[in-house]
């Protein structure tokens, strides 16, 4: 169950967000409309050159990576948290994960690697 849980975290969020991203940096007409962040970030990707475009995608999909990996280690109860007071737990249809949620997801990963 956990394991089918990490393929579904990483192909919701990592890859349909990285498709995205790499759309909008794509497809995305500047307007009076765009926020000056997105301006400054579509043209930014626009100055580099194909591999270094590839290589900024990377980056955005470690940093994805990284982050589930730290929410699922608090989940877990493996990476500390600033209020240690407060326990989190999750179940997959109503059964105990057994704080093996963030090791999933990283073998997940490895894997595909």
């Amino acid at each position: 169950m956990n394991e089918k849980f990490a393929k579904s975290l990483y192909e919701s969020i990592v890859q349909e967000n990285l498709d995205l991203y790499r759309e909008d940096f794509e497809d995305t007409e500047i307007d009076s409309y765009t926020e000056e962040y997105w301006i400054k970030a579509i043209e930014f990707y626009n100055s580099l050159a194909d591999e270094h475009r590839d290589i900024l995608m990377k980056i955005i999909e470690q940093t994805m990576v990284d982050t589930i990996s730290n929410v699922l280690g608090i989940i877990d109860g493996h990476v500390t948290q600033a209020d240690d007071s407060i326990e989190p737990k999750l179940y997959l249809n109503s059964k105990d994960t057994e704080g093996e949620l963030q090791d999933s997801f990283l073998e997940y990963v490895e894997d595909l690697g």
